[in-house]
């Protein structure tokens, strides 16, 4: 393990641990279902955490594991290291499985909150997740990028819920040598 990738997942077991809550007056969708939120999500947008803090390229793959819970690898390019770095945890359901809101831990018995609150019910080719409170939140999406009148549109449903929308950052998705 890099120490990158040592500091990465401290960081985020620090910054999740035992937060499972969600922000007052937010939530999650329902009749949500897992099997086609499985695969790869790219991350469109978020808001700023160390954890994350210059990484571009970022991808979040979930799988089904044989308990029935969710592998979660988040892979991002460290540009300042010119290499990569990821984190493998685990997530489950909090409550019932067509509710949005699962737990996550990258670090042994610690979780944290993970709370879709915005779904493309069709397609499954877009989501916005928030952790515990109003500093975390993520756009996520299928393909590299999303098209702008949705991404605006998300952002501005992210911003009525209370968000500082001021302060996302677009991530970048480009050619980068694997």
């Amino acid at each position: 393990m890099t120490k990158s990738r040592a500091a990465l997942l401290l960081a985020l077991s620090l910054s999740l641990c035992a937060c499972t809550g969600i922000p007052k007056g937010i939530e999650p969708v329902s009749d949500f279902e897992l099997e086609p939120y499985l695969g790869t999500w790219y991350e469109i947008a978020r808001l700023d955490h160390r954890f994350e803090r210059g990484l571009s390229n970022v991808t979040a793959t979930y799988t089904l594991r044989d308990d029935g819970g969710v592998n979660v690898v988040n892979r991002g390019y460290r540009v300042s290291e010119g290499e990569w770095d990821s984190a493998e945890g685990k997530a489950y359901f909090i409550g019932d499985s067509n509710v949005g809101r699962l737990k996550v831990s990258f670090f042994g018995p610690f979780y944290g909150a993970y709370n879709i609150v915005e779904l493309d019910r069709q397609h499954y080719s877009y989501s916005m997740v928030t952790g515990p409170n109003r500093s975390y939140l993520w756009i996520l999406a299928r393909e590299p990028s999303l098209p702008d009148p949705v991404l605006r549109r998300l952002i501005v449903q992210a911003e009525a819920m209370g968000f500082a929308i001021d302060e996302l950052i677009i991530v970048e998705h480009g050619s980068v040598v694997d």
